[in-house]
């Protein structure tokens, strides 16, 4: 089996389900793990995405306005690959290629390879694509061995949650700073689980630009910085520029913390589950153990538990 990944959620399902010597080719973005470096890199962004929000935000307009694609398949490196399975999405133009530009390159292909197109917009959504990854590498009995772990995990913050009684905050997450964007698809769900309230979005809708004051009107007690394909560095420092503004002035009062968002939360895979935990101890401190300090970061003054020792 050689597996060609066009998008980063799909390279980590791979990776959780023990199948990384099938995979021979990933995206210019696939970083984890740290193995798929060696990987042959068979996609090209339009944008670098270094710049600041603003600018990206304007030049993925321009780009989609012109009716040009904002990440080009690199043909002639997958024709080497040879390969028998490629994995894409249809969930998000902006995210990854688009699933109709694999179909037209696997039709050119000789022989052509399966394509498997992943979609989800939930929790679940994300465990039955892992699923079915794991059934078009014949890794069937390991998928189902990582869900029940990952299952597991859940309900164990399920359980310390209900047994505390823990409190639930009302909580933001910001997906992009400029224009600002809340969180949709399965992020609202990770808020519910790890035992907040979203504030701004529903589970399973596309993220959505919103106004400033209704962020503020939503009156969360927690903010989640965490801009799409942003590291935790990154993320921090886009936090402190936004609470910096005059504009988010009030937000200076608030629970406020930068996340790990490539990591944690943009990407529809196994890694979703390691998200919950750490917005559990964001939410709940005193009942979870600490945060890894590579996940999230306070960005102003956080209650916490004056009994907490850990």
């Amino acid at each position: 089996m050689r597996v060609v990944s066009l998008l980063p959620s799909a390279t980590e399902m791979v990776a959780a389900l023990g199948a990384l010597e099938t995979l021979v080719g990933v995206t210019h973005a696939c970083d984890h793990p740290p193995m798929v470096a060696s990987r042959l890199r068979v996609t090209r962004s339009a944008v670098s995405g270094t710049e600041a929000p603003g600018i990206v935000d304007a030049q993925v307009r321009a780009i989609a306005a012109s009716g040009e694609p904002l990440y080009t398949l690199l043909e002639d490196r997958i024709r080497r690959l040879h390969p028998d399975l490629l994995l894409t999405q249809a969930l998000c133009e902006v995210c990854a290629v688009m699933e109709t530009d694999v179909r037209a390159l696997a039709a050119r292909l000789e022989p052509p390879p399966r394509v498997l197109t992943l979609s989800a917009s939930s929790l679940d959504g994300v465990f039955d694509d892992l699923t079915r990854v794991g059934a078009a590498l014949d890794r069937a009995d390991e998928a189902e061995e990582f869900l029940a772990g990952a299952r597991a995990r859940l309900r164990a913050v399920h359980d310390t949650l209900k047994a505390a009684r823990a409190p639930r905050p009302r909580v933001a997450v910001i997906e992009w700073g400029e224009p600002v964007y809340a969180a949709g698809h399965w992020v609202p769900e990770m808020v519910r689980r790890a035992g907040g309230v979203d504030a701004l979005a529903k589970p399973g809708a596309h993220s959505v630009v919103v106004d400033l004051a209704a962020v503020r009107a939503a009156d969360p007690e927690v903010l989640l910085v965490a801009p799409c394909g942003y590291d935790l560095a990154r993320a921090a420092a886009e936090g402190d520029r936004l609470l910096a503004l005059d504009d988010w002035a009030w937000a200076r009062a608030k629970r406020v913390w930068a996340v790990e968002a490539n990591a944690l939360v943009s990407r529809p895979g196994p890694r979703l589950v390691d998200g919950i935990e750490c917005f559990a101890r964001i939410f709940n401190p005193s009942l979870f153990t600490p945060i890894e300090p590579e996940f999230a970061r306070p960005l102003t003054a956080d209650v916490r538990d004056p009994q907490r020792t850990t």
